[in-house]
């Protein structure tokens, strides 16, 4: 099994700045890919910033030059910087990891129990 453990969430106030982490720890043999989605109420998740294990990322549109998205191989944690908040980035933020297992050598794809960032005005 896998555990997502996020941290970093919380109440910031427009262009302020905040940082999201998140650690994967189990059963893992490798991780292909670490990444951060969000949710508002009333609209689908959405993919916000993904990282493959070759350093690969990809941004939302709308958070492009805004986010980073980085990760710590020796520590399998991911990380969110998001500078120059806005209102409409408040959402649930979730962490997301695939990869594979170590005992089965299967594939697997985890989430994390979210983290809220609200950003006020």
């Amino acid at each position: 099994q896998v555990q997502l453990v996020e941290s970093g969430g919380g109440l910031v106030q427009v262009g302020g700045s905040l940082r999201l982490s998140c650690a994967a720890s189990g059963s893992i043999f490798s991780i292909n890919a670490m990444g951060w989605y969000r949710q508002a109420p009333g609209k689908q998740r959405e993919l916000v910033a993904r990282v493959t294990n070759d350093g690969s990322t990809t941004y939302s549109d709308s958070v492009k030059g805004r986010f980073a998205v980085s990760r710590d191989n020796a520590k399998n944690t991911v990380y969110l910087q998001m500078n120059s908040l806005k209102s409409e980035d408040t959402a649930v933020y979730y962490c997301n990891v695939a990869g594979v297992l170590s005992d089965s050598g299967y594939s697997f794809g985890s989430w994390g129990q979210g983290t809220q960032v609200t950003v006020s005005s």
